[in-house]
């Protein structure tokens, strides 16, 4: 058994002055006003969009991310509708032969005011693995053993979006009311987003 930490990696290169430059070409085709494209003019464009609340010119755009995390969190994550998602199969994928991953929760730890709760975390993760180790040695497939795998099973998901669609996700799975696990991930994704292209996610 392995504990690790939730990661985040976005897959798609970003090349943001090539971005902001299609977005304001695009963009620019509802206005017929590609006359006015000069350098410099794509960012001013884009602001402007977003403060008329016109987003749908960013939509033209996607980004592809992967998430490493728990289950739990995975179960709100694909609620989103207009996403692509690949998700790490507990169906097909043994953990017997790769060994089992648990994400280790944000809001517990092993030192402290929290390390009771951290260790009936702990203790419960363990006999998960136990457990769905000895089905698989009575013969079980990963599909009927993964049935006593917990929320905290480290899980791989990759998300791909537009551009839109991920300021809106970042909105609600950064608020204060998100679960704290997908707060913890969307938080390292925005800070990232908004390093690399903050004329679109800078006003998050």
């Amino acid at each position: 058994m392995e504990i690790i930490e939730p990661s985040v990696k976005i897959e798609t290169p970003i090349d943001a002055n090539k971005i902001y430059s299609n977005i304001e070409r695009y963009g620019r085709t509802a206005y017929k006003s590609e006359d006015k494209i000069t350098q410099g003019s794509a960012e001013l464009f884009i602001q402007k969009i977003l403060k008329s609340g016109h987003e749908s010119v960013i939509e033209h755009e996607n980004l592809t991310v992967r998430f490493i995390c728990d289950r739990g969190v995975t179960h709100e994550l694909v609620r989103h509708r207009l996403c692509a998602f690949t998700q790490e199969s507990t169906r097909y994928c043994n953990y017997y032969k790769k060994g089992i991953q648990f994400i280790r929760p944000c809001f517990w730890s092993e030192f402290g005011n929290t390390f009771i709760k951290y260790h009936a975390w702990y203790t419960a993760m363990t006999q998960a693995e136990e457990t769905y180790n000895n089905l698989i040695e009575m013969g079980c497939p990963p599909q009927e053993a993964r049935s006593v795998l917990p929320n905290s099973l480290k899980t791989e998901i990759v998300v791909t979006a537009n551009l839109r669609e991920w300021r809106h996700i970042l909105r609600l799975r950064t608020d204060t009311h998100a679960h704290p696990q997908m707060r913890q991930i969307m938080d390292i994704l925005k800070k990232e987003l908004q390093e690399k292209l903050p004329v679109i996610f800078g006003d998050l």
